[in-house]
């Protein structure tokens, strides 16, 4: 992959965890020749990762249209255009549906789909034509995974909106894609894991009897980024868990109904990927 991307610039969104996804991703990228726009909420990390790629950090909450303007008219504005754009932020809402309100619904949609329709248009329009754009979705859009309902949703309607933005970007050739993660092992879930017999949960359900770990994840992106003759597509990559399910959390040992803060607390840990 050494100078695959040698002259492409890159956005990536949601990036400043130095153990998740979307870091990886723009390591990955950089390291292959591409300059890079980073964003994410926290740019005291953001820019500890933009000094080490050289690349340039611009502050982004991925539900501010605004902010994701500004990403977008930044890659233009330094580097003269744009190639690739990839969303790893997210925000990991959870409820029951007997509980749920309609500020968690909100908050859920906000991040997870209308985040992901501006990251879209705007990715596009700086694009123009000849590109590639990238959407973190989830496994719990294709098989249940309480109490992450809202969360799952949200990314539901992105997988959605990937097929529509294809068919509407295609005479540009611009390619739109998500790609569906099971488990990664990140800090976003870290805690959820680390639970005693956790592990062998998900692995049971896994066919490559594994959880992914972000570097999975980045060789799905680069070939997506790259040469993939392929465009809305809903990929899932998640060593084989489509053909089974993803944990309930009460069914985790050590963990249960009243452990969801745990979810609380990682959606505010990074700008990653979560399940």
């Amino acid at each position: 992959m050494t100078d695959s991307f040698q002259g492409k610039v890159a956005v990536v969104i949601g990036c400043s965890d130095e153990r998740g996804t979307g870091w990886a991703v723009a390591e990955a990228l950089a390291a292959a020749g591409a300059k890079l726009v980073v964003g994410a909420r926290n740019m005291k990390k953001l820019e500890v990762l933009a000094d080490k790629i050289g690349g340039t950090a611009v502050r982004c909450d991925i539900a501010n249209e605004e902010q994701v303007t500004e990403v977008a008219d930044a890659a233009v504005r330094v580097y003269g255009g744009l190639d690739i754009a990839v969303n790893c932020a997210f925000t990991g809402t959870a409820s029951m549906i007997v509980d749920v309100d309609r500020s968690v619904l909100q908050e859920a949609m906000e991040a997870n789909f209308f985040g992901n329709v501006f990251f879209v248009q705007k990715m596009a329009r700086a694009i123009g034509s000849d590109g590639s754009i990238i959407i973190m979705s989830a496994m719990s859009t294709l098989t249940p995974n309480a109490p992450l309902f809202p969360y799952a949703a949200g990314k539901a309607a992105a997988d959605c909106l990937v097929r529509f933005a294809a068919i509407e970007y295609g005479p540009r050739n611009i390619r739109v894609n998500s790609v569906l993660p099971g488990p990664i092992l990140t800090a976003s879930i870290a805690e959820i894991l680390a639970a005693p017999g956790a592990m062998a949960v998900f692995e049971r359900e896994t066919p490559l009897k594994r959880v992914g770990y972000p570097a999975d994840f980045v060789n799905a992106i680069l070939w997506l980024a790259g040469p993939a003759f392929v465009t809305g597509l809903n990929l899932p990559v998640c060593g084989g868990m489509q053909l089974a399910r993803l944990p309930y959390f009460h069914e985790i040992p050590g963990l249960n109904q009243d452990d969801l803060p745990i979810v609380a607390r990682a959606r505010g840990i990074v700008d990653g990927t979560a399940p």
